[in-house]
C-alpha cells in the first residue's frame, strides 16, 4: 500500500511527476514541520492558492496533521476578493502560486487590510515571501503528533471552510469539521464509481469544493490514484489524449466542460478507457448526456450537493440514470422536497430541496457559516437544512432539478423552471451556452427571457430568434418559450463558473 501510486501529476509543460502514498506521508510530514516552524497551529487559518500544483496535497495533509483550518481558494481572486476574504476568516497565513498576478493582488490586498499575514509562495519565488517549496526541503521527514489534547484536532472539531460562490451577496464562509472527509467515501466509492486498482481525474482546481469531492479524501479512503493536470487554459484537444496515455477509469467534471468536449470530434480521441463518468457542479442537460453517451458508450451519472454538503442526490452506482435528472438521495441523507410552509411535496410538486436534521446530522453536512449565526439560522431551522434549490420528484422515487429559489420565474399565474428551458435550447447544435431568467412584464408580471451564446461561426439574426422560438414551443409547453431571446458573446457566471442568472434579468 505504502509504494501505491497515490498522484500523477502532469504540469503545464506536460512534465510528470509520480507520487506513493509513502511519498505523500513523506512531504506532508515536512510540510507540517515547515508550518509549525512558521508558527501555524490548532485553530490558525491558512488559505491555500494553489491551482493544481502537486504542493496543495503536501499542504493540505500538513494542516490537517497540525489542526489548522484550511481555506481553499482559487487564483482568480483579485485584491478585493482577498481583502474580504483575509478580514472575515481571520486568515494568519497563506501558501500561494508563483504563477501569473495572483501574489501581487495578494500583497495589494494585505497591505490594504493591515493584518500580518505569514506569506509563503510555491512553484515560484517573490520578495517579501517565504519560499515554501526551499523551505520544506529542509525539514525533517518524521513529524511528532501533538500529545497535548489541546492541540489536538479531530472529530466534529473545524479544519476546513470554503467561501462559498453564491450567485449574490457577498460570499458566506461554509465551515466543515474532520468527518467532511468520512462523507466523501459515498462520493468516490459509489458515484464516482473508483476503482483502487484505476486512475481518477476530476478536473476541477484546488481552490473549489469539488476538487475536494474528486481530488482527495473519498478517492484516497478507496486507495484509488488520482490524476491530476495543472493546465492554465481548458484545451479539449490537450485534456482528450491523456484518457490514453494515462489509462484514465473514472472521470467527473462540470457540463460546461463536457458541453465544450462534444463540440469537437470526439471520433479522433481514444476514450476506451472510461469506464464511468460522472456530472455536477450544475444541472446536465439531457442532449449533452446524450451526445456524450453517442460518441463513447459510457452513460453520465449526475450528482448534487453543495458546498456546505457532500454529495447528498446522485445517480449511484447500480442504478438507472435518467439523462436529466439528478439521481437519489444518498443513504446518508435524509433528502426531502417541501413546499413554503415546510410540509412534504407531492409526487412531481416543485418545492425546495432540504435534509433533515430532526434525528441525525450526518457526516459530511457543514456546522454553520462561520461567524454568521443570523445566516446559519436562516438556512438551517426547525430540524431541516434548506438549499435553497428547487426540485420535483417523479413515481419512482428521482429528483429533476428546477432551479434556485430566487430563479424561478412567475408568469401569468405559471411557475417556470429555467433549467428546463434551458435544456431545450441546448439541443440545437448552434448553441454553445444557455442562461434562462426572468424579465419583467406589465401584463404578465414576468416573461422567460433567453441569453444565448453560440458557437463560433454562428450569426445571431432575427430569423434564428424566431427559429429558436418555435422549437422550444413544440419542444415543451407553449407558455414557457422565451419571449425575449437575447444573443451574447459571453454569459455571466461566478468565479466558479456558475451562470449568475440574477445578472440575466430584466
Amino acid at each position: 500500500m505504502p509504494r501505491k501510486t497515490a498522484l500523477i501529476y502532469v504540469s503545464n509543460e506536460m512534465e510528470e511527476r509520480r507520487f506513493s502514498f509513502a511519498d505523500i506521508k513523506k512531504y506532508s510530514n515536512m510540510t507540517a514541520n515547515y508550518f509549525r516552524s512558521q508558527g501555524i497551529k490548532k485553530g490558525d487559518k491558512v488559505m491555500l492558492v494553489l491551482k493544481r500544483h502537486y504542493q496543495f496535497w503536501f499542504a493540505i495533509i500538513a494542516l490537517h496533521k497540525l489542526g489548522a483550518i484550511v481555506i481553499p481558494a482559487t487564483n482568480q481572486l483579485v485584491q478585493h476578493d482577498f481583502t474580504y476574504r483575509f478580514k472575515a476568516a481571520n486568515v494568519k497565513a497563506i501558501v500561494c502560486t508563483g504563477d501569473g498576478d495572483v501574489a501581487h493582488q495578494v500583497d495589494l490586498a494585505v497591505e490594504e487590510c493591515g493584518m500580518d499575514i505569514i506569506k509563503m509562495m510555491a512553484h515560484g519565488q517573490r520578495e517579501g515571501w517565504h519560499d515554501f517549496d526551499k523551505g520544506i526541503s529542509c525539514c525533517s521527514d518524521v513529524f511528532d503528533r501533538p500529545t497535548d489534547p489541546a492541540e489536538l484536532s479531530c472529530g466534529s472539531e473545524p479544519n476546513l471552510m470554503f467561501f462559498t460562490s453564491g450567485t449574490t451577496g457577498y460570499p458566506k464562509i461554509a465551515t466543515h469539521c474532520h468527518k467532511y472527509a468520512l462523507g466523501h467515501f459515498i462520493t468516490a466509492r459509489y458515484w464516482h464509481n473508483v476503482d483502487p486498482n484505476g486512475i481518477h481525474f476530476t478536473i476541477s482546481d484546488t481552490g473549489w469544493g469539488k476538487a475536494l469531492w474528486g481530488k482527495l479524501y473519498g478517492q484516497w479512503l478507496s486507495e484509488t490514484c488520482v490524476f491530476v493536470y495543472d493546465f492554465d487554459r481548458f484545451d479539449a484537444n490537450k485534456i482528450l489524449p491523456m484518457f490514453a496515455k494515462y489509462n484514465i477509469t473514472t472521470f467527473c467534471a462540470p457540463p460546461t466542460m463536457y458541453r465544450f468536449f462534444i463540440k469537437e470530434d470526439l471520433s479522433k480521441f481514444d476514450l476506451s478507457s472510461i469506464k464511468y463518468a460522472t456530472v455536477a457542479g450544475e444541472a446536465l442537460n439531457p442532449e449533452v448526456y446524450n451526445q456524450f453517451l453517442n460518441a463513447t458508450g459510457v452513460k453520465l451519472m449526475e450528482g448534487f450537493g453543495q458546498t456546505e454538503t457532500t454529495l447528498s442526490i446522485g445517480n449511484f452506482v447500480g442504478m438507472t440514470a435518467r439523462p436529466g435528472s439528478m439521481g437519489k438521495p444518498s443513504v446518508m441523507y435524509d433528502v426531502d422536497i417541501v413546499d413554503p410552509d415546510g410540509n412534504p411535496c407531492k409526487t412531481g410538486e416543485t418545492g425546495e430541496i432540504i435534509i433533515r436534521t430532526d434525528k441525525h446530522t450526518p457526516a459530511g453536512l457543514f456546522l454553520g457559516y462561520y461567524n454568521d449565526e443570523e445566516k446559519t439560522k436562516e438556512a438551517w431551522h426547525d430540524g431541516m437544512y434548506h438549499t435553497g434549490d428547487t426540485a420535483w420528484k417523479d413515481e419512482d422515487g428521482y429528483f429533476w432539478y428546477v432551479g434556485r429559489v430566487d430563479d424561478v420565474i412567475k408568469s401569468s399565474g405559471y411557475r417556470i423552471g429555467p433549467f428546463e428551458i434551458e435544456s431545450v435550447i441546448m439541443e440545437l447544435p448552434y448553441v454553445l451556452e444557455c442562461g434562462v431568467s426572468a424579465a419583467p412584464d406589465p401584463v404578465r408580471g414576468q416573461v422567460v427571457k433567453a441569453s444565448i451564446v453560440l458557437v463560433k461561426g454562428k450569426e445571431g439574426t432575427d430569423e434564428l430568434k424566431k427559429e429558436i422560438q418555435d422549437y422550444v414551443k413544440k419542444h415543451t409547453a407553449p407558455y414557457k418559450y422565451p419571449r425575449i431571446v437575447e444573443f451574447r458573446d459571453e454569459l455571466p457566471k461566478t468565479i466558479s463558473g456558475k451562470i449568475r442568472r440574477v445578472e440575466l434579468k430584466g
